[in-house]
């Protein structure tokens, strides 16, 4: 049904538009996320004499370095999805098989962004470095939203999409 595979399509197009702004806000807002980075990895604002503060960074160079890597990594999520969201758009209307193929950029792209929210906020942010013991610095619920909403995307896109009604192949 073509409405099924247009609403794939909004949705990965939807995910890549929400990375890619994502992505320009770190960048156009610099000094505000990248605060949230150093507080987090320096763990200034976990509990007091919290045993686990052996685990802080607290050199400006990692700081910086981990906070690029954040941005990288949104901008490509960002930009695969938008490459898989045009590419999905022009087999629209195409065979099935085609269609289906082409998702594996969706994977791609999700997969990214699930191991950059889920890996990167909730396991390493979250755990390693304690920030759910933050009041001001914890990014846990955002991270969970964005994680879930792509991985649920994804597992809606992976679907398989038959013809469209009409066509043979």
């Amino acid at each position: 049904m073509l409405a099924v595979r247009l609403i794939k399509i909004a949705m990965v197009a939807s995910c890549a538009l929400f990375a890619l702004l994502v992505a320009y806000g770190n960048l156009a807002d610099y000094d505000t996320n990248y605060q949230f980075v150093r507080h987090t990895l320096s763990m200034d604002t976990t509990f007091p004499g919290n045993a686990l503060m052996g685990r802080a960074i607290t050199a400006p160079w990692a700081w910086t370095a981990g906070y690029w890597l954040i941005i990288a990594t949104e901008a490509t999520t960002g930009l695969i999805l938008a490459i898989a969201a045009i590419r999905l758009l022009r087999l629209s209307q195409g065979p099935a098989r085609a269609f289906n193929a082409a998702k594996t950029l969706v994977m791609v792209g999700c997969g990214i962004g699930f191991l950059l929210w889920f890996t990167g906020f909730m396991v390493v942010g979250g755990e390693w470095f304690a920030m759910w013991q933050s009041k001001t610095w914890n990014g846990q619920t955002a991270a969970f939203h964005f994680y879930m909403t792509l991985l649920g995307v994804m597992i809606f896109v992976n679907q398989p999409d038959g013809e469209l009604e009409g066509t043979t192949t």
